[in-house]
C-alpha cells in the first residue's frame, strides 16, 4: 500500500528528523541562474536575488494590488484570508489566475526559467498568493516546510517544487522578514498529530498542525544557521520545497508585502493526499499540470 512505502509519510502522532530521498537540483541546465548560484541553492535550500525586478515592474505589481479588490469581487470567499480578531486580509490566493500582471510575472524566464533549471523539467504554478504584513499588526506566520504540507494535504508526491518570493516592498530585519533555516531542506521533520478535515480553513489562520516540535527546530538550526531574507523591493528569495521557514510579527511602521509562486515540475503531479483526507481546493493545489 503507497502509505507504508512513502518515505514522507508524517502526521503519525510523533514528530522526528529523517532523511531527503530526493534531489535538490534535478537538472543543471542552461538558464538564467549561475553555476555558483545552484551551488548554494543546493547546499542552503534557498538564494537571495537582489533587486531582479525594475522600478518600473515593481510599480506596475504595486498598481495591481489595489485593483485586486475588484479583481476578488465575485471569487470565493476562501481565496482571501483575514488575520484572526482584526478581520484585515492576510493572504490572497491564485493571483496568476485572477491578476494578467501577475500571471506574467508567474510566466517571467526569471522566475520560471529559474524554476525549470533547477526542477529539471518543465514546471507549473501550483499555487501563488500575497502575503501582506501590514504596519504594527501583521501576524506571524509559524515555523514550518511547506512540502510537509502539500505532501499530506495536497498529494505532492517528490520533493520537486520550490517557491519564488518577489519582494514588493524592503523586508528589513524589523518588519517581519522570512526566515531561513539554512541547509534544513536535507532533513524531513515528521510532525506530531492528525490532520483534522478542512484543516486549511484553520491553518491559513494560525496553523497548528504540520508544525515541527521544538525539539526538531532547535536540531536543525544547531546544524545550519538561521537567516533572515532581507533586500530591498524587486527582490526574489528563491528556496526549496522542503527548506524550513516562518516569519515574526510586524510592529514596526513598515508594512512587507510579498508575492509567492509556488513552481511544480509537470512530472510530479498531485496524487491523492498522503493523509487519507480529500485534498483541499485549487486556489491552494492547482491539480492540473497545463
Amino acid at each position: 500500500h503507497v502509505m507504508m512505502h512513502d518515505p514522507y509519510i508524517s502526521r503519525r502522532g510523533v514528530s522526528a528528523i529523517a532523511e531527503r530521498f530526493d534531489p535538490v537540483l534535478w537538472g543543471a541546465g542552461a538558464g538564467p541562474l549561475s553555476t555558483a548560484e545552484l551551488e548554494r541553492f543546493e547546499a542552503d535550500g534557498f538564494i537571495i536575488k537582489e533587486k531582479l525586478f525594475g522600478e518600473q515592474e515593481l510599480g506596475a505589481m504595486m498598481e495591481e494590488l489595489g485593483r485586486l479588490p475588484s479583481r476578488y469581487a465575485d471569487r470565493p470567499d476562501d481565496e482571501i484570508v483575514s488575520e484572526p480578531g482584526t478581520g484585515v486580509i492576510r493572504s490572497v490566493f491564485r493571483v496568476h489566475r485572477i491578476s494578467p500582471t501577475f500571471e506574467k510575472i508567474a510566466r517571467d524566464p526569471r522566475l520560471a526559467g529559474a524554476a525549470r533549471q533547477i526542477l529539471g523539467s518543465d514546471v507549473y504554478v501550483h499555487q501563488s498568493r500575497i502575503n501582506f504584513k501590514r504596519a504594527f499588526d501583521g501576524r506571524a506566520f509559524p515555523w514550518h516546510s511547506d512540502f510537509e504540507t502539500w505532501h499530506m494535504e495536497d498529494g505532492m508526491p517528490r520533493m520537486r517544487a520550490l517557491s519564488a518570493s518577489v519582494l514588493l516592498t524592503e523586508n528589513t530585519p524589523v518588519n517581519g522578514p522570512l526566515m531561513l533555516i539554512r541547509g534544513s531542506h536535507r532533513r524531513y521533520v515528521r510532525c506530531a498529530g492528525q490532520t483534522p478535515t478542512d484543516h486549511y480553513k484553520e491553518s491559513l489562520r494560525n496553523q497548528r498542525y504540520g508544525v515541527p516540535s521544538n525539539e526538531a527546530l532547535t536540531r536543525l538550526t544547531e546544524q545550519g544557521e538561521l537567516v533572515q531574507a532581507l533586500g530591498p523591493p524587486g527582490s526574489v528569495i528563491f528556496f526549496d520545497s522542503n527548506t524550513m521557514h516562518g516569519s515574526s510579527g510586524n510592529m514596526s511602521p513598515y508594512p512587507r508585502h510579498n508575492v509567492f509562486f509556488v513552481f511544480n515540475s509537470v512530472e510530479n503531479a498531485l496524487q491523492a493526499p498522503f493523509c487519507g483526507l480529500p485534498p483541499r481546493p485549487e486556489f491552494l493545489a492547482e491539480r492540473s499540470v497545463a
